[in-house]
């Protein structure tokens, strides 16, 4: 299969969480993803979403609620997590671009909650660890999401750890990164 290569798919995550282990019979899952699309050529940011997902293994902690600002009350007005995998294939074309994130947590996330949920992985097998590419191009140890906004001089847009606004503020990074070096330090011709 051929994978387009007009667009980078920018990917954040945010997942149910506690502050220790998990209460017993829930499990971490994918209660938010963010996403939009990074054009190639012109670096355009475009798409951007917020797709809630309504957990079904877990609930909403109040750590969680503090570090995201989402509660069980609007997770629960989410789609199922089959049915974002869904959308990202109709309205991001999914599996046939290579898509990106800021670490290997989210696409470690994905095949997990796929794999657990018997859901196909919506994505193609081409995954962008945004991290590693700023440490390449910057030179330095990849840090947090914001703390590579700050060394961009470049400010945070939104509320941080919310999957739609983290998708963006990597996609302004990925961006700078794009003007700075051109499309091939994401491996695209």
């Amino acid at each position: 299969m051929d994978i387009k290569q007009d667009h980078l798919i920018i990917v954040d995550i945010e997942a149910s969480c506690w502050l220790g282990q998990p209460p017993p019979g829930e499990q971490n899952e994918i209660i938010e993803i963010g996403v939009c699309l990074l054009a190639l050529d012109t670096g355009a940011i475009s798409q951007q979403a917020s797709i809630l997902v309504k957990p079904t293994r877990s609930k909403i902690s109040a750590f969680c609620t503090e570090l995201t600002t989402l509660t069980q009350e609007l997770v629960d007005t989410g789609i199922h997590f089959y049915e974002a995998c869904d959308r990202l294939r109709a309205d991001y074309d999914s599996p046939q671009r290579i898509w990106a994130s800021w670490g290997n947590y989210d696409k470690n996330m994905f095949i997990s909650q796929c794999a657990s949920f018997g859901v196909e992985y919506p994505f193609s097998p081409q995954h962008i660890n945004l991290k590693k590419v700023f440490n390449k191009v910057y030179k330095q140890r990849a840090p947090g999401m914001t703390a590579a906004l700050d060394l961009l001089n470049l400010p945070l847009t939104g509320t941080h750890h919310r999957g739609g606004d983290d998708a963006y503020n990597i996609a302004v990074i990925s961006g700078e990164m794009l003007k700075l070096r051109g499309n091939t330090i994401f491996g695209v011709k």
